[in-house]
Order: C-alpha cells, then structure tokens, then sequence
C-alpha cells in the first residue's frame, strides 16, 4: 500500500510538471484550448466564427494568401458584397473598384449579378476578381467558376478562397444556403476544369491545433504567430487558389458602376 502511495504521489508531480511545462511552452491560450479537446465542451466558446472576440482565425489565413499574390490585384479589380480587400492590398495599382452582390439592398453593390447563372455578370472586363469565401454558398460551383472565368480580361486572375475544416454559417445557411467545404485537392480539380492544367496555384491553410481552435470559436490573437502560420496538408483549415484565365487577344473595359469614385 505505501509502494502504490509513493507511485501515485510520484504520478501527480510528474502529470502537474508536464502540464506546467505544457502551458509555458503552448502558451495559456493555447493551453486551455488543449484542456478543452480533452475535456470538450458541448458548446463552443464563439458561434460566430470568432467575430466577437477578435479577428478569426481564417481571416488571417485569408489575408495571408491576398498577401502573397497582392501583385495581382490591379487594374479593373470585382470583389463580392464590399471592397475591403480591394483597397487594402490592391492600393494605388487598382484603378477601378467595382462590387458585386447578388441580391438587391447592398449599398457597397455597383453590379448585381448571380456567378452560378451568369446574369448581370460583365464579360472580360475585371483584371482581377477577389472571390473570398463565397464559393460555399453557391450550389452550382462549376457555373460560379465559369461565369468568374469569362468575367476576366485574357490574362486575368481569380484570387479565390474556401473553408476546409469549418462551422456552418447560420446567417448564410438561413439566407441562400451553405452547401459546400473544399480539399486542397477538390479546388485544384474545380478550377482546372475550367482554367486548365497550369494555369492553377493552390495554397493550404492550418494545422490541428487552429482548426480546433476555429471550431471552437477562438481568436487569431489568442494564439502564437508560429502556431497559426504552421501548416499541416492534413488539417486544412482554408484553401487559396489563383486561377489565370490563358491569355488570347486583347480585350478592353470600362468601370461600369460607382462612375463618380475616384477609383474609377
């Protein structure tokens, strides 16, 4: 009996050493995050992607890939529902802003048009298309793709992103539906089908830890730089794909909405 006394009390110190060790090396954070995977909470901590307690954990990954292709975002430049991305990657090099939304009341809007139809959808026009996060709401994803596609100027780019591993969106899935989450695999398949071999550049996001923690509902800040920008292609929390439509002949446009706006 004092043989297995000894033991339990030398278990304790060894289990309560790790777990000092454990917090200081992940961090409080990511530490609690830790506990609740093994003690998982029925509930999670933020419903709304993370929204209330900071800048999600996606939105980091999303800026990330915008990032790394800001190159493209000049000229005549779509973005869907606002023009956030637009103005804060494309800067100087974007000399017309144009927004789309698919349904009336969108104040931002200077086209209204629906990607799986194609209606209200100027052709050749856009030098780039900033498609971020909207692809899971459409039903028919190849047509989405395709009127994308004959919406760019011959050389054009699509700078498009997907949710992986990622909660249902309530306000979505009430409103137009919430149909879809990619593989890194899947995006390549969906826009060479449509680009062609080649012409596509696919981009990873996330690791087992962030995706947890995205489920859950935690915030970019409340993790360590190293641990958010870590990838794993097993866990993939985003998906980023540019997409160049092959260049043929010249085409020109013009800024259809917003003519007032100094981007135009």
């Amino acid at each position: 009996m004092g043989h297995l006394l000894v033991f339990s009390t030398c278990s304790f110190k060894f289990v309560r050493r790790s777990c000092f060790r454990l917090k200081r090396l992940l961090g409080g954070r990511c530490f609690h995050l830790l506990r609740s995977i093994i003690r998982p909470p029925i509930e999670p901590v933020s419903r709304s992607f993370g929204f209330d307690r900071g800048k999600p954990i996606d939105r980091v990954y999303i800026e990330s890939f915008l990032q790394a292709h800001a190159a493209d975002i000049r000229g005549t430049v779509l973005e869907i529902g606002d023009s956030t991305y637009t103005r804060l990657f494309g800067g100087n090099s974007v000399t017309c802003s144009e927004v789309l939304h698919a349904v009336p009341g969108n104040p931002e809007a200077s086209i209204q048009g629906d990607l799986a139809t194609g209606a209200g959808i100027p052709a050749e026009m856009f030098d780039c298309i900033i498609l971020t996060q909207t692809l899971p709401f459409i039903f028919d994803v190849h047509q989405a793709v395709l009127h994308s596609m004959k919406a760019l100027k011959s050389g054009g780019v699509v700078l498009a992103t997907m949710p992986g591993i990622c909660q249902i969106s309530r306000y979505d899935m009430d409103r137009w539906g919430d149909y879809w989450r990619f593989t890194d695999l899947s995006a390549r398949q969906l826009f060479e089908d449509i680009f062609g071999v080649g012409n596509i550049d696919v981009s990873t996001y996330g690791n087992v830890l962030t995706a947890c923690a995205f489920l859950q509902g935690y915030a970019a800040h409340e993790f360590r730089a190293a641990h958010l920008n870590h990838k794993d292609p097993d866990y993939q929390v985003l998906i980023g794909v540019r997409a160049r439509r092959p260049v043929t002949g010249g085409s020109a446009s013009i800024c259809v909405g917003q003519t007032e706006s100094p981007a135009c």
